[in-house]
């Protein structure tokens, strides 16, 4: 994925998955859990379920942060 692409649909996931998980968080904030939560939920979606094409990426990415947003809440602290 380019990384333009990548950023955008980094910054569409963030914000939907900050919005589901009920966090308060920055545009920058935002943007890097959607695009990390890109990388990782549209890698494992992508190995898991076989699936192709942008919308799995995009399912994925909010997924992959949501799983951050998740992570960084029950190891790191509270955001």
């Amino acid at each position: 994925m380019p990384i333009v692409l990548l950023i955008i649909v980094g910054a569409a996931a963030g914000f939907i998955a900050t919005r589901v998980m009920k966090v308060q968080a920055d545009m920058l904030t935002t943007i890097a859990i959607g695009v990390f939560g890109a990388l990782l939920g549209g890698l494992l979606l992508r190995v898991l379920l076989t699936m192709t094409g942008w919308m799995a990426g995009f399912v994925g990415a909010v997924l992959g942060a949501m799983a951050l947003i998740w992570l960084w809440r029950t190891y790191v602290g509270r955001i």
